[in-house]
């Protein structure tokens, strides 16, 4: 794998004959999501836009690819993803972009690996894509969307865990297992900011 270094103009190019069409849609929500955050909170709003477009790179590999490329490129695997290998995308999606997209600051890679479970202690642009993904203007299903989308601008760590606890108790109801990671950093953020 050649590591280039990509503009988001160029990142968007090579993401849309990567992606289906529907998840191209989502991509270009959160990146868009993601810069609108980045400059209610003073973030860097280039940083969010591409941590947003290669969040899910990984997303439409086939599950068999997502685990065959982990052992290949040594990246660690915990039970659960074997079991639910959709949920390599974050852990793979990191990789790619500093391998393929030669993305090497290190708070865009976090945001990329974290945006599907979250952890303690994230950063503000880890916080910002965790959130743009939940958000962006192509979901239609989560529960209390159109509240959080407003607590989103005026308190993202109350989104964050709104997020969070809506997303604890949908996974309740699925026959998945839920990564521990999701209630870790649940708990995580209930004591800071409840």
């Amino acid at each position: 794998m050649t590591t280039k270094s990509y503009s988001g103009r160029k990142i968007r190019k090579i993401i849309e004959k990567t992606l289906d069409a529907k998840r191209f849609e989502h991509t270009l929500g959160v990146s868009y999501t993601a810069a609108a955050l980045a400059m209610k909170y003073e973030e860097n709003v280039n940083k969010a836009e591409i941590a947003g477009l290669l969040h899910d790179c990984a997303k439409c590999i086939d599950n068999d690819k997502k685990i065959s490329m982990c052992l290949k490129y040594n990246i660690s695997i915990t039970e659960t993803e074997y079991k639910n290998p959709f949920l390599l995308h974050a852990k793979l999606g990191s990789f790619l972009a500093m391998k393929k997209y030669g993305v090497n600051d290190k708070d865009i890679i976090n945001a990329i690996l974290n945006h599907t479970t979250g952890r303690p202690d994230m950063s503000l642009l880890e916080k910002i894509i965790f959130v743009s993904d939940y958000i962006e203007p192509n979901r239609s299903q989560a529960p209390n969307l159109s509240l959080i989308r407003r607590i989103a601008f005026e308190d993202i760590n109350q989104a964050l865990l709104m997020i969070l606890e809506d997303t604890l108790k949908y996974l309740q109801t699925m026959p998945c297992e839920i990564d521990p990671m999701t209630q870790k950093t649940y708990d995580y953020y209930k004591k800071e900011y409840a």
